[in-house]
């Protein structure tokens, strides 16, 4: 007696979309490329493309709504703890998105690189993650002098550094370790900005400038002491 097969899952519509946009993006160049192409060679309607994008530039990037909803809820979630190293750790649900398909995640790098316009949508999709963390960092640092510029530096911060990592990857083709990379480069970051309160641990031989500031003082006017402090050295 043979065991029944089981029917095959289809992939999910959205995937099967963004697939087929990509072997054409490939095939023709991005311009060249029209919804009615993706949806002729996905085999669907453009009602189904329309359902999943609102536009041929929002299925570059198939992911981000999923990834940028994983973030509020990971940041929702948090309770207490350094924010600095809460925030990082959302800003690492992207790097593990990109790194879970290397091949896609290095196409769409090259092709974003090669097309301005996805080039400027892609800054407007960073700029939502940096919005989120921002958003996170000021209820933590409410209350506190500074505190929505410092939620705002220390998101850009973020931002930055998870970015120098993760292009630094995807540069080299996707090889190499991708986390090690965005660590390293997230580590800087909260040394800097982490539980420390932006105290960075001397190395050997530095000189210390121990600078002593009432509560609330402005920063320029702190940065001055400090400047005062080395000139007098």
């Amino acid at each position: 007696m043979t065991e029944a097969r089981r029917p095959v899952k289809k992939p999910p519509m959205r995937e099967v979309l963004a697939e087929a946009a990509f072997q054409l993006f490939l095939e023709r160049g991005f311009e060249r490329t029209t919804v009615d192409d993706i949806v002729a060679r996905a085999e669907v309607g453009r009602r189904s493309f329309f359902r999943y994008f609102p536009s041929k530039e929002d299925v570059v990037f198939p992911d981000h709504e999923r990834c940028l909803a994983d973030m509020t809820a990971l940041l929702e979630a948090a309770d207490g703890g350094d924010p600095v190293g809460t925030v990082c750790d959302a800003a690492r649900l992207v790097l593990r998105m990109y790194a879970a398909n290397p091949e896609f995640s290095v196409q769409r790098y090259h092709l974003t690189r090669e097309v301005p316009g996805l080039r400027t949508y892609e800054l407007s999709v960073v700029r939502r993650y940096e919005r989120t963390l921002a958003e996170y960092l000021r209820g933590r640092y409410a209350g506190t002098p500074d505190g929505p510029l410092h939620a705002e530096v220390v998101a850009a911060a973020v931002v930055a550094a998870h970015n120098n990592g993760l292009r630094s990857w995807l540069r080299s083709g996707g090889k190499g370790d991708a986390e090690a990379a965005v660590d390293h480069a997230l580590g800087v970051v909260q040394q800097v900005w982490g539980a420390a309160e932006g105290v960075v641990t001397p190395a050997a031989g530095d000189d210390v400038v121990v600078v002593v500031a009432a509560k609330g003082t402005p920063m320029w006017r702190v940065v001055q002491k400090v400047e005062s402090a080395l000139a007098g050295d």
